[in-house]
């Protein structure tokens, strides 16, 4: 019995659906339910009441999923612990980028951080369209200025360098600036600072 098995009887458990269970861990239903079957052969039990219709937990299943999921949870703190001992950083990393941001900023940080971290699986998502993190799954977004969904928590990273540009009409009509004061006077969009939106 293989600790990816009971992660299978978890996400059944979970979703009262082997085909669901199998689509949230991207994996095949036929390969979720082998892994259910043998979980039930080594237990010498079956966990779920299976019907035509719908899939429910057994008695033998209502006392075995909780705490096959608090086992779980402590190796996996256990791990944790171990990593943050070795300081150890790996794991997937999903993150959005807008596609400016992409090409002339961000590519370079994500090569040297890729660099200090071999470990880590670094997923991107390059796209200037609006974020739903449930929909995309998506860890973090880098985009300009505050987030605009009050759930999501943003902060600055860096200052991102704007060009001032104005066509030769402009500057005639409205004169041309001397000093960064001047700018209050005159009609100036600026990009805000990057931020990050989690």
């Amino acid at each position: 019995m293989l600790l990816e098995d009971l992660q299978v009887v978890l996400k059944v458990a979970e979703f009262r659906s082997i085909t669901a269970a199998a689509a949230s861990l991207d994996m095949r239903t036929a390969t979720a339910s082998a892994a259910l079957k043998r979980v039930e052969s080594t237990l010498g039990v079956e966990l779920f009441i299976r019907t035509t219709r719908q899939l429910r937990l057994s008695y033998a299943g209502e006392r075995y999923v909780p705490q096959c999921e608090q086992a779980l949870l402590m190796l996996d703190q256990a791990r944790q612990n171990m990593k943050d001992d070795l300081d150890i950083v790996d794991g997937e990393l999903r993150i959005a980028l807008s596609s400016d941001l992409g090409r002339n900023l961000v590519i370079p940080w994500l090569d040297e951080f890729m660099d200090t971290h071999p470990k880590v699986s670094l997923k991107t998502n390059v796209s200037d369209s609006n974020i739903d993190f449930y929909r995309d799954s998506v860890d973090i977004a880098l985009r300009y200025g505050s987030p605009a969904d009050a759930n999501l928590y943003g902060f600055k990273i860096c200052n991102v360098p704007v060009p001032l540009c104005a066509t030769q009409a402009y500057l005639d009509n409205n004169g041309t600036p001397k000093h960064p004061h001047d700018l209050v006077t005159h009609n100036v969009s600026l990009l805000p600072a990057l931020r990050y939106h989690s």
